[in-house]
């Protein structure tokens, strides 16, 4: 049973807190009035103003050349992938990392790019030894190593920027080119306390999501140098990606970066809280890491604390065994966050 399963017989009526992931948060009616009011075009030929603004803001703050816009974060990694890497070329990556684990193997199926997976570290980073005996000799019986992919955060953890520093002067010093799947790269900048261009700045591509804790509906971005980026438009392009009026989705991202990037803090906050309850409580492990919680009963009752919560309105990943992992985000309110508490309180009191 994968993170992403809820616990069977454990649907809510009327939900009124969804843990399960950051991508349940729905546009307010701030950010629909801006989707409304969009200026748009037709962005396959580049003419749909609001896409280009978010790419050309994205592309300031993370200071790159240019940026593309995109459906999904998987199809954000996988252009990326294929821009960077040839068929039978090499990616070294970690093992527990969302483009070797949560991607369909899309990049290896599709692209013909071998991945060479790593162990990852306790801080959510790879070990710069194990990237540097990744890479392989020019030897006709090796694939080519091309491309190291990291992640931050990886599972909630702000992987830190010396663990970065050194896997990346690894890969340097072979010649490989870095990529970042950055899907909650500004939960990672609110921990660092840091800005995005000192994170992206360390690498060639960063993929952006802007559907989760920003809150948008839909919709990542890929940044990263301009010939590189012109490569992974084409990709878009082959892969069914074009997308035509799509400022209607791109004002929802403008409105979350403006809106949504501060206030990530409070779902940190929040999370921080309720680990504090679980912790106090004393009925398993807890582990948190900005803004996601993961929690471990001793007594192995995923499932019934699942059912428990959905009589409350409240819906968690609760199906299986091991980890239950919790996620704030901007759409747990006062009232959701006070029915968690007080469900797992009454479930272990």
């Amino acid at each position: 049973m994968t993170q992403y399963a809820q616990t069977p017989g454990a649907t809510a009526t009327h939900v009124i807190c969804d843990l399960r992931s950051d991508t349940v948060t729905r546009p307010d009616a701030a950010m629909r009035a801006a989707m409304a009011a969009a200026e748009v075009g037709d962005d396959v030929y580049g003419e749909d103003a609001t896409v280009n603004r978010l790419e050309a803001v994205l592309a300031e703050q993370a200071d790159k050349e240019a940026a593309l816009f995109l459906p999904t974060g998987t199809q954000s990694n996988f252009v990326a992938v294929l821009a960077h890497c040839g068929r039978g070329e090499e990616v070294i990556l970690g093992r527990d990392y969302h483009v070797y684990k949560y991607e369909a193997g899309g990049a290896s199926a599709l692209g013909g790019v071998v991945m060479d997976p790593q162990p990852v570290a306790e801080d959510g980073g790879l070990h710069a030894a194990d990237v540097a005996s990744a890479v392989k000799a020019d030897d006709s019986h090796h694939p080519i190593s091309r491309l190291l992919s990291l992640e931050n955060t990886h599972n909630g953890k702000a992987v830190p920027l010396a663990r970065m520093d050194a896997c990346i002067k690894a890969a340097r010093g072979a010649g490989l080119s870095v990529h970042l799947d950055g899907a909650r790269v500004f939960n990672a900048v609110t921990a660092l306390r840091c800005d995005l261009a000192a994170i992206a700045g360390r690498v060639d591509t960063v993929s952006i999501c802007l559907s989760k804790g920003l809150g948008a509906p839909v919709g990542s971005v890929l940044v990263g140098p301009m010939e590189l980026i012109g490569r992974a438009r084409r990709w878009r392009k082959m892969l069914g990606g074009g997308m035509r009026q799509a400022g209607v989705l791109a004002a929802a991202g403008l409105y979350a970066l403006e809106h949504n990037v501060t206030r990530l803090a409070e779902d940190h906050a929040r999370a921080e809280a309720l680990a504090a309850a679980l912790r106090a409580l004393g009925a398993g492990k807890v582990e948190q890491n900005t803004n996601m919680v993961f929690f471990t009963p001793e007594d192995g009752d995923n499932a019934a604390l699942g059912q428990a919560l959905a009589k409350r309105g409240v819906v968690i990943s609760a199906g299986g065994t091991g980890a239950i992992r919790m996620v704030l985000h901007k759409d747990v309110n006062e009232v959701g966050f006070a029915a968690v508490l007080s469900g797992i309180e009454a479930h272990y009191g």
